[in-house]
């Protein structure tokens, strides 16, 4: 996915891709890679790919989105039954769909069904309901890995579909996950195999339930329209911290985080190919919000003044040709605006991280020393009489974190504000970001990039020796998790030659976690399950079987860990549905 052209709506996407021949179809995801590889030149509304040096495919985007399938255009001699045309959809961010004049009336006609009978599914919608979730399930059968353009066309189309029968959450969780697929073959660094699988489980299960649910709780399955990107006028934004992103895939840069008068927070991001050069090095560079020259490291303790803004639904802010940005004066942590995010109580904050919101932590803690654990050392602090341990957001000793932490071992009975990440698990635990400074309590470190030193600790401050931390029981999910991650990349085959390790189910029902062991047991027995034709030849795979086995684990898993996390934080678990 290329984030230099302009996005496409889901059913200008699956048109193309449908008209073209079989053998076309064969040669897509190569014709989709070739693309991303070639230059791109943008016209005020028009995009341009050079496909060679002859033939351009021109995307023209008035609005800034592509929404019918004319605009994109070929000048090869094949068009327009041409694969680069499909190639530069299938290539393209995905946007939201708008449907055209007829297929309006057809969902206005379904809209007057369903306010006849409110409380059930229209039939409609339960045939949209199902095109969403054997589309998604062909995506997990195949595995991230097998999952092509064609494919995700396949999904886009269900995904419209979806939209005008009336049941926008459905479309708006398949297209989430064809952009979670996209985002991992393309080695995204803000692709995480965990939400791609949150993602999954998401359409799969909403798409599931609809045509079993009534009254109230089938309003909330059909969703309301939302718009993934808006324009968000004038903008008055405070820095709060930058942090450094150095991925396995081979990206690197920094992210900084900002917060406007109300607490909303916002981002801006400089990733792109390199290494931990790239990570540490990207906080000197500018910002790319207008034509302001602050740079990364100036804007999380300064401020910045928006005017044109256009922010996704993560909170990222756009880089438009219309948005505009000047300097502003920052905040201090414990000075208004930003002072009312520490004021949230930690469990509230938690309870919202597990519900899917932010989950970045705004904490005060003082902190108590070091411990040792098996992956290294961490920081025990207080947490308004809650024991947290603070571990290192990142372990590449190009970034300043470990030695960071360290000397805020040593800064002894210090009270800090610090900003972190939750990290779910059986004991509060959080990934450290940021922290008010040991002896200056009006400056603060971005401890991925700034360097603490020695002289920074309260006079006399001894590093203490760390001692063994005490180990906590946990439940062994990870037997089930892994599982149900790991048909994300790989698809059923991988979990049919996998298979269960040596009494797996039996350990887990011997802790207490029967229906995990069941559900370990009926997820590999579906995913090694083919029967054979008369002849002995294999027939094809019970994807539908697959996919519910596959949905049961992901949903049991991830309510049993929602709720061992927020038991931990003294937090109220999110309601799960169970599909």
């Amino acid at each position: 996915m290329s984030p230099d052209l302009p996005p496409v709506v889901p059913s200008v996407t699956a048109e193309l891709v449908a008209a073209l021949s079989p053998r076309l179809r064969k040669r897509l995801d190569a014709g989709v890679t070739k693309l991303l590889a070639r230059p791109v030149v943008r016209d005020g509304d028009t995009v341009r790919i050079a496909v060679d040096d002859d033939t351009d495919v021109e995307l023209r985007a008035p609005g800034g989105t592509v929404t019918d399938a004319d605009a994109i255009h070929c000048g090869c001699l094949l068009a327009p039954g041409c694969l680069h045309r499909a190639a530069a959809a299938s290539a393209a961010p995905v946007a939201e769909d708008t449907p055209a004049p007829a297929e309006a009336t057809e969902s206005r006609e379904d809209t007057k069904t369903a306010a006849v009978e409110p409380d059930a599914a229209t039939p409609g919608q339960r045939a949209a309901a199902r095109a969403v979730f054997d589309a998604a399930a062909a995506v997990l059968e195949a595995g991230t890995d097998g999952a092509g353009a064609v494919l995700q066309a396949e999904l886009l189309q269900a995904a419209h579909t979806a939209r005008l029968a009336g049941l926008p959450r459905a479309s708006a969780a398949a297209v989430s996950v064809v952009t979670g697929v996209r985002a991992a073959r393309s080695a995204d660094p803000a692709h995480r195999l965990t939400d791609l699988a949150g993602a999954l489980s998401g359409a799969l299960g909403v798409a599931h339930r609809i045509p079993h649910t009534t009254g109230p709780g089938l309003t909330g399955l059909r969703g309301t329209v939302r718009q993934p990107y808006r324009p968000d006028g004038s903008l008055r934004l405070y820095g709060l911290f930058s942090e450094p992103v150095l991925t396995t895939t081979g990206y690197a840069g920094a992210v900084t985080w900002t917060a406007d008068a109300d607490g909303r927070l916002y981002t801006v991001s400089d990733v792109a190919p390199g290494g931990p050069a790239r990570a540490t090095g990207a906080a000197d560079r500018a910002v790319r919000v207008g034509d302001t020259a602050l740079t990364h490291r100036e804007l999380s303790r300064a401020g910045l003044a928006v005017s044109g803004a256009t922010v996704s639904p993560t909170g990222r802010l756009g880089a438009g040709a219309g948005v505009r940005a000047v300097r502003a004066s920052g905040a201090a942590w414990r000075a208004e605006p930003l002072d009312r995010l520490w004021t949230v109580p930690a469990a509230e904050q938690v309870a919202r991280a597990l519900g899917g919101g932010q989950d970045l932590l705004f904490l005060e803690v003082t902190l108590a020393g070091p411990v040792r654990e098996a992956t290294g050392d961490c920081v025990l602090a207080d947490c308004a009489g809650l024991p947290l341990r603070l571990v290192t957001a990142h372990d590449d000793p190009a970034l300043p974190y470990r030695d960071n932490l360290r000397l805020l071992a040593a800064a002894g009975d210090r009270r800090l504000r610090i900003v972190a990440r939750l990290a779910p698990g059986p004991a509060p635990r959080a990934l450290l970001l940021a922290a008010e400074h040991p002896t200056d309590p009006d400056a603060r470190v971005d401890l991925g990039l700034d360097r603490l030193q020695h002289a920074d600790l309260p006079k006399g401050a001894v590093a203490p020796r760390s001692r063994p931390a005490q180990a906590v029981e946990e439940a062994p999910l990870h037997l089930l998790r892994r599982r149900v991650h790991q048909a994300v990349p790989g698809g059923r085959r991988v979990l049919a030659v996998a298979g269960s390790g040596p009494g797996d189910a039996a350990r887990l029902r011997r802790l207490g976690l029967a229906t995990a062991g069941d559900l370990l047991d009926d997820l590999h027995a579906a995913a090694a399950d083919r029967s054979r034709d008369p002849f002995g030849r294999l027939l094809p795979a019970d994807t539908d079987r697959f996919a519910r086995a596959w949905l049961a684990a992901a949903v049991y898993t991830d309510a049993v860990e929602r709720a061992l996390c927020a038991a931990a934080w003294g937090a109220a678990a999110p309601a799960v549905p169970v599909p």
